[in-house]
């Protein structure tokens, strides 16, 4: 029955607004559990239809179906979805679920049994990268409920560690022995091959020991593990016409044997084998040594249960013009956001998916604050400093309103207090189970840079990144040495550990045709992209492996079925 739907369940790129290379790719695993019965005389057989959105226009499209499967209320569709995941997009997906009632590949003709929306960002951050939600979409009955699992693709990130040597290879020089060096293909599905590495060159000697060297799995045989490979052995020569000594084959299966007499290759030449009757080899090559290893990901940690605290600041300094004016940046417009908002609502909407209690302090600086009048440049936005915290990002936009009716806009325009404020916090937690993003919404012209330095130098060797938004015209050029993308940051001759500041014009993310999605999603895209390399580069340098992921949830009452 489900031969008449396609097997679309493949790679299609989730946006063409820019090329960017994935992160990664997740495979997507559906089941549901008690959908509605749709059949008079046996159970519903469910099908799952997946769909994807476009970053500017929000078109929803299919992406691919799963299987049908027969007669079951709780199916656990075996196709699965792989998909491109990018930390820095928010991407929406919806699963519709139907009941096949004949091989119609139109959706139309078949009973509709619920859906339910989603974001990559939010299965992938749900515990164990499992989300489970009420399905809808039926008014006035219960639809069941969808159970989301991603799961990383491995041989993206698997890479090999290897070492050869050579016994007796042919004299090729006239004057002294070989220059031997190794060359490894891999086979490609037509039969060609494709240069994958080169050892160095081991100079005059017929027993080389080239240096143990580490290949992606990707490049040495596209992570199929019986592909062959094959290895020439060549003798270097100055003028580029290195003389053939021989070749062998191999697979990545047999190498993954180790040092065995398995991995000990005889060098043929066929020309001089087709020449010669008692041709034996042009020499062997041992390997001797073989490491597997699996580089670990951004979503391996987020998997384990890392939690990313996101923290917003903004800027109230009174060079950003008068609130009740519609020409200040802080303007309230009923008909539409202002930059501020646009920013905070852009960067925190893809954030909140990697923190499971979605509170996020908010904070503000530069103002004059109710009853006295005192400045501050580190201030809770809900006027409680204890607990500073505001339920979503709906609740830090409802703050920020208030907070704009109750203090009054003034000045400097200080960053170091808010850093210190976060830097604080990612201090306490340094065990790799939190990592703090702060976002700095500012409209201008910093007031001190030498302190900001120094709190960013220190902040550098914390569990933190800073993303810096500027908004309104103004030049910001003090801010780009602020990201140490050129230069890395300094404080009194002490270099920052690493470069953990992102600062971007939110003017050059605006889309002319007045489109703010549009122009929220390039912003988000180019201020997140960079948070997982640096997030890989704290845990890296600190030793800090992921955790691992929690067990599969079992309902309470059901046995844990096991693998036979």
């Amino acid at each position: 029955m489900n031969n008449s739907f396609p097997n679309m369940a493949s790679t299609v790129d989730f946006d063409t607004l820019n090329p960017s290379v994935p992160a990664t790719k997740v495979e997507i695993t559906v089941s549901a559990r008690n959908l509605l019965d749709m059949d008079t005389f046996s159970k519903s057989d469910p099908i799952c239809v997946l769909y994807t959105q476009g970053m500017g226009n929000r078109e929803w499209r299919e992406f691919g179906r799963t299987e049908v499967i027969d007669n079951t209320l709780n199916p656990d569709f075996v196709r699965k979805f792989i998909l491109d995941y990018f930390f820095e997009e928010r991407q929406n997906l919806r699963f519709d679920l139907y009941d096949v009632d004949s091989k119609s590949a139109n959706l139309s003709k078949h009973d509709f049994l619920g859906q339910v929306q989603c974001t990559l960002g939010e299965v992938v951050g749900s515990a164990g990268s499992r989300l489970e939600k009420p399905l809808g979409g039926i008014p006035g009955k219960k639809c069941g409920t969808i159970i989301v699992k991603a799961e990383e693709l491995n041989n993206c990130r698997e890479s090999v560690m290897m070492q050869f040597c050579g016994n007796k290879l042919d004299k090729k020089d006239f004057f002294g022995k070989s220059d031997p060096f190794l060359v490894f293909y891999r086979s490609n599905e037509d039969g060609t091959f494709t240069i994958c590495h080169k050892t160095e060159v081991v100079k005059n000697t017929l027993n080389p020991v080239w240096q143990a060297f580490k290949i992606p799995l990707r490049a040495l045989c596209n992570g199929d593990y019986d592909r062959t490979i094959k290895i020439e052995v060549y003798d270097w020569d100055r003028d580029g016409g290195h003389d053939f000594i021989g070749e062998f084959s191999t697979s990545y299966r047999e190498l993954s044997r180790g040092q065995s007499q398995f991995n000990v290759y005889e060098v043929i030449n066929p020309k001089k084998k087709g020449k010669k009757k008692k041709y034996l080899n042009s020499g062997t090559v041992t390997l001797l040594s073989f490491l597997k290893e699996v580089e670990v990901t951004f979503l391996d940690y987020i998997k384990g249960g890392t939690q990313i605290n996101f923290t917003v600041a903004i800027d109230f300094t009174a060079s950003n013009g008068n609130p009740a004016q519609p020409t200040s940046l802080h303007y309230m417009s009923p008909y539409q956001l202002n930059a501020y908002a646009m920013a905070l609502k852009a960067v925190g909407e893809i954030i909140q998916d990697y923190d499971s209690d979605k509170m996020f302090p908010a904070l503000g600086f530069g103002a004059k604050l109710p009853p006295d009048g005192r400045v501050s440049h580190e201030f809770a936005l809900n006027g409680n400093p204890q607990n500073p915290y505001c339920a979503g990002i709906e609740g830090v936009m409802e703050v920020y309103y208030q907070s704009l009716k109750s203090v009054q806009l003034y000045g400097p325009t200080n960053f170091s207090p808010v850093i210190n404020h976060v830097a604080r916090y990612a201090a306490s937690v340094k065990d790799g189970s939190q990592y703090f993003v702060l976002l700095i919404i500012t409209d201008g012209v910093i007031s001190d840079m030498a302190q900001t330095k120094e709190s960013i130098v220190n902040a550098a060797c914390l569990p933190m990144s800073i993303i810096i938004v500027g908004v309104g015209p103004a030049e910001f050029d003090a801010m780009v040495e602020l990201d140490g993308d050129e230069v890395r940051i300094s404080s009194r001759g002490r270099y920052a550990e690493r470069d953990i500041v992102q600062f971007v014009p939110f003017r050059d993310y605006i889309d002319r045709t007045g489109n703010h999605i549009l122009s929220m999603a390039r912003l988000a895209k180019d201020v997140l992209a960079e948070i997982p390399d640096q997030f890989l580069s704290y845990m890296r340098t600190r030793g800090i492996k992921p955790s691992p992921a929690p067990p599969p949830y079992s309902p309470p009452g059901q046995p844990i079925q096991t693998q036979i």
